[in-house]
């Protein structure tokens, strides 16, 4: 009996935020993990044994996103406060403040981890923007170049290979690569017919995964914004992201949230779902989350997972033996 509870995959739970999770990161190194949810204090936790380390303290409204630098020594939020935050990872201190026009929908740091990216909703008049601030200066509030997206506003976005360019996906289910500097959209495909909520970069940058409303996952390549695979499931996808060790794809999401109060979990699909990355095919389901998930990800060294969800908590999963063991046919 023992030897079975000991294969068991137990995650660890971890309760921190008063109200819905919105997105998990992992640093570079995969021993922190970053999580923001829609209470206004993101927090960072030891992924060894879930442990908190404590909170970033400043903001007044939900955060909707996070992102580490590749050296940990930096976190940027960004939040529905009309503001975005850099911290130092260390004290907790918030290093730099800068307010925008409207809700700050994505951020992220590029590959040198010299320039930020941030993207704001349309709302109350404004028209979705894209800004970049050079953080190696203090930028005074200024963005070194920021750009008007006139079309649908952009729901999630990423850096490019090498931070070429920004990789953006819209509410109408455009996918676009963006030129900020140069001020002009490089290229622009259609492979959803939702919204995109979450866009998750493989470890080299040469392929991407797309989460949208539509009930699909898709595999994309990042230069010519070329469909890959596609992964179909029965409920909107909220977050998706690909193994770097083994050939699987994640996927997190399940009935929309308001629609959750007239449904039980097994009706609503708030499972985790793995799915081959070349078959197409799901293999794997994993419970826990009573709602829907709203981020998920895999551990740098793809030896375990998290999930964020709608009911507050996030859950950290280290993979048991079998998962390594265990081929496709």
């Amino acid at each position: 009996q023992l030897s079975q509870l000991n294969q068991i995959m137990k995650p660890i739970c971890l309760l921190g935020h008063m109200r819905s999770i919105t997105q998990v990161r992992f640093n570079r190194d995969g021993d922190l993990i970053f999580t923001c949810a829609k209470d206004p204090h993101p927090s960072i936790w030891f992924a060894l044994n879930g442990e908190r380390l404590g909170s970033l303290v400043g903001h007044n409204g939900a955060v909707w996103c996070v992102d580490c630098r590749w050296d940990s020594e930096k976190v940027l939020t960004g939040s529905a406060d009309n503001s975005a935050k850099l911290w130092d990872t260390e004290t907790g201190k918030c290093v730099l403040s800068v307010d925008t026009n409207s809700a700050v929908r994505s951020c992220g740091f590029d590959f040198a981890g010299t320039s930020a990216m941030l993207t704001t909703d349309k709302t109350m008049g404004y028209k979705c923007t894209i800004l970049l601030y050079d953080i190696r200066q203090d930028p005074a509030g200024q963005p070194a170049c920021q750009m008007l997206v006139p079309e649908s506003k952009i729901t999630s976005a990423v850096w490019g290979p090498l931070s070429r360019f920004l990789i953006t996906g819209h509410e109408n289910g455009d996918l676009c690569q963006m030129d900020v500097r140069a001020q002009k959209v490089i290229r622009t495909e259609k492979h959803h017919k939702g919204a995109i909520n979450d866009i998750r970069m493989y470890k080299d940058g040469t392929m991407f995964v797309t989460a949208s409303k539509d009930h699909t996952a898709r595999l994309i390549d990042s230069y010519e914004l070329q469909l890959f695979k596609t992964y179909k499931t029965e409920r909107p996808v909220n977050s998706a992201d690909i193994s770097p060790l083994r050939p699987h794809v994640l996927l997190g999401g399940g009935q929309e949230a308001q629609d959750v109060t007239t449904s039980g979990a097994h009706v609503g699909k708030f499972d985790a779902k793995f799915f081959h990355t070349v078959y197409e095919e799901e293999f794997a389901r994993v419970k826990g989350h009573f709602g829907p998930i709203n981020s998920v990800g895999f551990t740098p060294d793809g030896r375990g997972f998290v999930t964020g969800g709608e009911d507050g908590f996030v859950r950290l999963h280290s993979f048991d033996n079998d998962y390594f063991d265990f081929e496709f046919e």
